[in-house]
């Protein structure tokens, strides 16, 4: 009996264990299938936008205009992306204050605009932003953002360089983000001034006793590496010089036990050896590329020691992470890698000369050619400056942003360096740039969890939303299911209407709304007589932490600003209104209702002195009443009478009071439609319109609501013309106008056609000098590319 039961035991511990070992075998099989569909499905609901912003210059002095071009990409291809139909674009000075703002219109992927400089503007550094709506629901670090010096030669004169050792930073960054005890690891230092330029130097690591364990050096761009192998000890130092300054940092901390990862380029593949202390058996590798998951391998320690091979025949181009994790989906360390893009965009460009005499034409040719003889159309910019001391040719172009910057917090210097150059060096020095970069953007704890995206903003597809609050006046708290009404006033008057929704917010999907122009927001104050619109800033005000170095300028700068602000100057006076010019408002939208069932253009008609009078002589279909004392309007069609009030505009402002509306001088009116059947617009059910137009100049004085917000509010930016004089005649080259531009081109619209050309033609100044012309662009296919070319303009 005894027997018995002790082999019962034995069994049910034996069953037991055999579940929990089948448990867990089935929770390990489970890790990689649960990761890649719980990363697949977040990515899929995550789609990400690229913004690169060309400007025609990246140092301007107040007075100058600012021009750029903006081109949208899917962050998973790099192709134009018809998404968005505004970009926000701003210039922030070092606190993050916005000194210039504007919405640019974005079609296909692609929009254009320009900033005034004006002498307010202080000396110094500043950061040039652009993002989409959608973009807001992402990191800033992953706005476009580029620095521009700006001076202003009225204002004190900027202090001059100054070496100063305190301003260098010094980072070290262990591959996986960890220094685990008695692991080799590959550590990535990067060394900047106070410029947020690199700095050569060179160092070593020593311990407590001051013996010297490692000696390293800078390779490009103060960026460098070094193997280590740490002991249990703590208090190792970086004893680096710089120049003639020496700097001593601390190394990171040591861990007792963890995960080190290295990663070895083999040209067709990539070698991943994973080494650890006191960790997991077994270890998950997960390898994705922007959005699409590559490789997911899963490995077992033997040793301390797991390897993996990851081949580039299934790694797309460009950046791709590898993720380690354990059994339980929690990331242990992460590495960057990178595959060359094989695709790009050749452009050709030549000028029929390489020395001109000012005032003269300048015919450029310009060619994408595609591979196997097949040419390739291409959105293109052009810009066109004269280099001194204080301009110079930029070295960060498009195909750089998007293969690396766009996908990278950090800041990276000279892109184009690692995709320019195919040397040993040059990889490298891209290896030590990924190691420098440290954890990517993805939270792996709500991804492992299954969890999905949320989205504060939504992609503007027509043009700018305007965002709203609705309060709840009495309990100062948000409304929801309150209907708002927006105007926008102006030659293009505008109605929208919106619900709130539970937390109260209000959004308005405008069209054709450009320029400056003044905005109505109210509710119908009659049934909602306790609520209040707050209109929402539409700028981002998240920002980067990256700071803008203190701008330093040489003193053998002086006589080439002086010279420029007097060119500027010059122009301004001279070409003020040339250069105020903008394209035409693109043609006025129909008003949301369409055809009405009746238009009367009261210039047609004998005209009486009140708005009754008018509607009882001739407005068929529609009768003033009165209730109690109030008047009010009831609309008829041919089947029945609508029931209900139906909306009253006046130029697109709801007027809730029908007594106002009675009160209005119709000989101010021009026109009057009725809308005789219920009509559906948005979230309301409105019982008929009756639309009053006001003639153009002549201002009707109807009383608002004092809850009703009006302001001023920018729509898209008006496209402004880039003004370039002729020299075709005799006369005019020998005018004495003065032709001072130092800019002397700009065309964001340089496209090549299908046969992959394009020929342009602009105009030298009266300044001699150097000049450097810079193309950008992409193709419909994703293939980005630049090309710089010069000539020289003499007297």
């Amino acid at each position: 009996m005894i027997k018995s039961r002790t082999y019962s035991r034995i069994k049910r511990v034996a069953l037991s264990i055999s579940i929990m070992l089948c448990l867990a075998i089935s929770s390990h099989a489970q890790v990689l299938p649960d990761l890649q569909n719980n990363f697949a499905a977040y990515q899929k609901a995550s789609l990400r936008e690229k913004l690169y912003v060309h400007t025609n210059k990246e140092a301007y002095l107040t007075g100058e205009i600012l021009w750029f071009k903006l081109y949208c990409t899917d962050g998973s291809n790099n192709k134009l992306l018809d998404l968005s139909k505004v970009a926000y674009v701003e210039v922030l000075d070092s606190k993050h204050n916005a000194v210039l703002q504007a919405k640019i219109e974005l079609k296909e992927g692609t929009g254009s605009g320009s900033f005034y400089l004006p002498f307010s503007l202080a000396n110094g550094n500043y950061e040039f932003r652009a993002y989409t709506n959608w973009m807001k629901n992402f990191d800033a670090a992953y706005f476009f953002q580029k620095q521009l010096t700006i001076i202003n030669t009225i204002k004190t004169s900027p202090p001059p360089a100054v070496n100063d050792s305190t301003k260098y930073n010094v980072q070290f960054f262990p591959a996986g983000g960890h220094l685990v005890n008695g692991l080799q690891s590959k550590v990535a230092f990067k060394i900047t001034a106070s410029d947020g330029m690199g700095r050569d130097g060179a160092g070593v690591i020593v311990n407590k006793q001051n013996d010297t364990i490692v000696r390293f050096k800078t390779l490009k761009f103060g960026i460098g590496s070094f193997a280590f192998t740490p002991t249990a000890q703590s208090g190792y130092r970086a004893v680096i010089k710089i120049g003639t300054s020496v700097i001593v940092r601390q190394l990171p901390d040591i861990s007792a036990s963890g995960y080190v990862i290295q990663t070895t380029d083999h040209g067709d593949r990539f070698e991943v050896e994973v080494r650890a202390v006191e960790g997991a058996n077994d270890v998950f590798l997960f390898v994705h590329t922007r959005n699409g998951i590559k490789s997911a391998q899963k490995g077992t320690l033997t040793d301390g020691i797991a390897r993996f091979s990851i081949s580039k025949n299934k790694l797309d181009e460009g950046i791709s992470y590898i993720t380690l994790f354990d059994d339980h989906k929690n990331p242990l360390c992460e590495r960057l890698i990178f595959k060359r893009p094989g695709r790009k965009l050749t452009i050709n460009a030549a000028t029929d000369m390489q020395v001109y005499t000012t005032r003269q034409k300048v015919n450029l040719d310009i060619s994408t050619p595609g591979q196997d003889n097949k040419n390739l159309a291409a959105s293109l910019s052009v810009s066109v400056f004269r280099v001194d001391s204080f301009q110079k040719a930029e070295n960060n172009h498009l195909p750089g942003y998007l293969w690396l910057n766009a996908d990278l917090k950090g800041y990276v210097e000279s892109p184009d360096y690692y995709l320019d150059n195919i040397s040993n060096e040059a990889s490298q020095a891209l290896d030590n740039l990924l190691l420098s970069q440290g954890w990517t953007q993805f939270d792996w704890s709500k991804i492992s969890a299954g969890e999905k995206p949320h989205f504060t903003f939504l992609p503007e597809y027509n043009g700018p939303v305007v965002t709203g609050n609705l309060v709840n006046t009495l309990m100062n708290k948000p409304a929801s299911n309150i209907t708002g009404y927006l105007t926008i006033t102006g030659a293009q008057h505008q109605l929208y209407i919106s619900k709130s929704d539970s937390a109260g917010r209000l959004l308005f999907n405008t069209r054709n709304f450009y320029g400056p122009r003044e905005i109505v927001a109210q509710t119908n104050w009659q049934q909602d007589s306790t609520y209040r619109i707050d209109i929402t800033n539409p700028y981002s005000e998240e920002y980067d932490l990256r700071t803008l170095p203190t701008l330093t300028l040489n003193t053998g700068m002086n006589d080439v600003l002086t010279e420029n602000s007097l060119n500027i100057q010059v122009q301004n006076v001279f070409y003020a209104n040339q250069l105020k010019q903008f394209d035409v408002t693109p043609a006025e939208a129909p008003m949301f209702y369409g055809v009405p069932a009746h238009n009367y253009k009261l210039d047609d008609y004998t005209r009486f002195p009140t708005v009754e009078e008018v509607i009882h002589e001739y407005v068929r279909l529609v009768a003033v009443t009165h209730h109690r004392g109030k008047p009010g309007f009831e609309i008829t069609n041919d089947k029945k009478t609508l029931t209900g009030q139906p909306l009253v505009m006046l130029d697109s402002k709801p007027i809730f009071d029908a007594a106002k509306v009675l009160s209005i001088d119709p000989l101010k009116v021009k026109a009057l439609d009725v809308v005789t059947n219920d009509y559906i617009y948005g979230p309301a059910v409105l019982n008929g319109i009756l639309s009053l137009t006001s003639y153009e100049g002549l201002s009707i004085n109807t009383e608002l609501d004092p809850r009703a917000v009006v302001l001023d509010y920018e729509g898209l930016q008006l496209a402004r013309k880039f003004y370039s004089p002729v020299y075709d005649t005799e006369q005019q080259r020998n005018s004495t106008v003065p032709d001072f531009r130092n800019a002397i081109y700009w065309n964001p619209n340089a496209d090549t056609d299908q046969l992959g050309s394009n020929k342009l033609s602009f105009y030298t100044s009266d300044k001699a000098g150097k000049y450097i012309g810079i193309i950008e662009g992409i193709t419909s296919g994703g293939e980005a590319g630049y090309r710089c070319f010069y000539f020289e303009v003499k007297k």
